[in-house]
């Protein structure tokens, strides 16, 4: 019995001393992995907009279509993207000209390589899901970036990211993208959105926004980076897994009321996407609909 005791013993410490030293791997690793260094473009922004259009485009852009606030915080001066033992703590930064704000001096190319591309200021990744905003055109950033400027300042110090063991993991193994990646020898922004009519065209490019969680192809799956406690993404496309059987009112209702066909509620991380989804123009939703009725139907996270 005592040999048996100190065998298991000796399995524990070796399993122990493999974990410790996975972990210091990981640890490491994922530090030179964020320490990357990314060169974007040059952009010097459109010009000619009158600003007082640019502010109302960009009041209806974060109210509507893009989930600035989600992360930043309601008033945009820091909010909580995740807060998940052992994944991390990554907090959206304070975008106010108030003490913390971290946009002060921020020129139009600063902030494309921050919204775009996912890069810092200093070349380093960002941890921003920028992947939601690869088809944000010059306009509309230009008119984002009008109306934060009308924001009141408010003083608030956010503290930086923090990644817990299971984040350092991800990192480590490529697990947790990051949009640089992907994104930061990009070039090819439209200049201006599609017009706001019901087409195909102008609901492709609402649509761009749930790719971040719905994947490239809208077929869902499990959301890269997200909470732990986050559902898997649903299925966007008229797969019967997905959207096959609902009409366009249970759509617009979904968006409007998080409630599906059924009269269930929609869930996390859904939920949080609502004072968005819910504040879409008719014009809107039509798009992105007739959008979703053409997208080739695959099964759930394929």
């Amino acid at each position: 019995m005592r040999k048996l005791a100190k065998v298991l013993a000796l399995l524990l410490g070796i399993v122990l001393m493999l974990v410790l030293l996975g972990f210091g791997w990981a640890s490491v690793r994922a530090s030179q992995v964020m320490a990357r260094s990314f060169e974007t473009h040059s952009m010097p922004g459109p010009t000619g907009a009158s600003l007082e259009e640019s502010i109302e485009r960009g009041s209806h852009l974060l109210d509507a279509r893009y989930a600035c606030r989600d992360c930043h915080g309601s008033d945009l001066s820091g909010g909580t993207m995740v807060d998940a033992f052992p994944l991390g703590t990554i907090l959206g930064p304070n975008l106010t000209s108030g003490v913390g704000g971290v946009v002060a001096g921020y020129t139009f190319s600063d902030w494309d390589r921050i919204v775009r591309h996912g890069v810092l200021s200093d070349g380093r990744p960002a941890l921003m899901p920028s992947v939601d905003f690869t088809a944000m055109s010059d306009q509309e950033l230009a008119d984002i970036i009008a109306y934060i400027g009308t924001l009141p300042p408010v003083d608030r110090e956010v503290p930086a990211p923090t990644l817990g063991p299971l984040g350092r993991v991800l990192v480590a193994t490529g697990r947790l993208p990051f949009s640089a990646d992907r994104l930061a020898s990009r070039t090819d922004h439209p200049a201006e959105p599609p017009a706001a009519e019901v087409t195909t065209e102008f609901g492709a490019h609402l649509a761009a926004v749930c790719t971040g969680c719905h994947g490239q192809d809208l077929a869902g799956g499990p959301i890269p980076g997200g909470d732990p406690s986050w559902l898997p993404a649903a299925n966007l496309t008229m797969h019967q897994e997905g959207l096959s059987g609902w009409s366009f009112d249970d759509f617009a209702r979904s968006l409007r009321e998080g409630v599906r066909p059924d009269g269930t509620p929609l869930r996390d991380p859904m939920t949080l996407a609502l004072p968005i989804t819910g504040n879409m123009t008719d014009t809107e939703l039509e798009a992105l609909w007739l959008y979703l009725s053409g997208v080739e139907p695959r099964p759930t996270g394929t």
